[in-house]
């Protein structure tokens, strides 16, 4: 049972139409039964035939131009959602780009600060170091002046022994004084060199760093600019092919209200015609070889397959409104729907016949049964109407092998 509810789930084309051809045959009967009953000429149904001919034509391009904006619609909405990920992803990497850019930052400021301190370091070098070299520049001059200490002149010049020892010792002090001076020149010397390295390597290590985050960012920047610039254009594209289906199916529903009254003058005219019976077209309801009657006498006006850019799951076959519909074959009614719950379908009706084989019956002016009803081959159980998403009374006829729409003239 659940598999025969699918047939309400899938929808037949928007609108089912006559064909322009179809509707010339149907005329050429009409004025060949106008005839026999002695009406006058046919000028008039001629024409209306020329317009709702001409109506069909500009509703079969608008309906192609409504299939081909609806793609593009598609296609432009799947970009712009693609570029709304790119751009998403951007703006998670730069996120963590930012978070880069803080720990920096914050190692910058480290780096900022110790060679704040390597200055101030370096200014008390240089300070000492400035004094350092007037020292030795004051025992340079004294040494140059007076000579290296002597200590042959020492011991002829002392008085004793002591005196001697004494003044060795100061000497050797003077001396151990002048080598201190001089390594502690040497050091400060070198101390300030590094302090200098360690300035410019500092500064060369903050540049870098900064020039890195920059293009990065700069970088990130750029892309996310230009895909940004990119989804904005798919947007105004897609705005204005939306605008264009818009004004696409405003023009359709005209052409569908005018081809409706068209449709509805030449109906009125066969059914006058025929004095309300039934066409005496197509088959008589006798099983064909795959053993299914046609369900209504009528005359095929579309058949299954691709029809305006839609698929079209059926035939219609057109029959003045009240026209009987028989059971194409024996079988238990498992769906019916009215017009209000059948999506498009009108008053509906399916038709189980086992072995995975199911019709199933449109548009219906009244269904003549129940549903979970057993049918026999021929049975009338409804009749040809207009409900639904329906221009002109017509049957639309399914046939389905497992649910699945199959083209029912492989079966009448």
């Amino acid at each position: 049972m659940a598999k025969h509810r699918s047939f309400a789930t899938t929808p037949p084309a928007r609108r089912s139409r006559f064909s322009a051809a179809v509707l010339a045959a149907l005329l050429a009967c009409a004025v060949a039964l106008l005839g026999a009953l002695g009406a006058g000429p046919a000028g008039a149904a001629k024409s209306d035939e020329e317009k709702l001919e001409a109506v069909e034509a500009k509703l079969g391009k608008a309906q192609r131009r409504e299939g081909v904006l609806t793609r593009d619609i598609a296609a432009l909405g799947k970009r712009i959602s693609a570029l709304e990920g790119l751009v998403s992803g951007l703006r998670n990497e730069e996120a963590a780009v930012e978070r880069r850019l803080r720990r920096k930052q914050a190692e910058l400021d480290r780096a900022a600060a110790e060679l704040a301190q390597a200055m101030e370091r370096l200014d008390v070098m240089r300070e000492r170091l400035r004094r350092a070299l007037i020292e030795l520049r004051r025992r340079l001059v004294e040494i140059y002046m007076h000579g290296p200490p002597d200590m042959t002149a020492v011991v002829l010049a002392a008085k004793d022994y002591g005196d001697v020892l004494a003044t060795a010792e100061y000497l050797d002090a003077l001396r151990e004084s002048d080598e201190r001076l001089a390594a502690r020149v040497r050091e400060l010397r070198d101390r300030a060199k590094r302090l200098v390295r360690i300035r410019r390597e500092a500064k060369l290590r903050i540049q870098a760093a900064r020039d890195a985050i920059a293009a990065e960012e700069a970088r990130l920047e750029a892309t996310r600019s230009r895909l940004e610039s990119q989804q904005a254009r798919l947007v105004s594209a897609r705005g204005r092919r939306k605008a264009a289906l818009d004004s696409v199916r405003r023009a359709i529903d005209q052409h569908e209200e005018v081809a409706a009254e068209l449709r509805a003058k030449i109906q009125a005219r066969l059914a006058a015609a025929t004095g309300g019976h039934p066409l005496p077209a197509g088959p008589m309801p006798s099983p064909s070889a795959a053993g299914l009657i046609w369900p209504v006498n009528g005359v095929l006006t579309s058949g299954f397959g691709a029809r305006w850019g839609r698929m079209h799951e059926g035939i219609d076959i057109a029959a003045p409104e009240g026209t009987p519909i028989r059971a194409a074959a024996s079988g238990t009614v498992v769906l019916i729907q009215g017009e209000a719950s059948s999506g498009g379908y009108g008053n509906f009706t399916c038709v189980d016949h086992g072995g995975g084989l199911s019709t199933c019956y449109a548009h219906q002016s009244s269904i003549a049964t129940s549903s979970g009803a057993r049918v026999s081959q021929g049975q009338v159980i409804g009749y040809v109407g207009n409900t639904g998403h329906s221009f002109g009374a017509h049957l639309h006829f399914e046939v389905r092998i497992n649910g699945a729409p199959t083209d029912p003239m492989g079966y009448l």
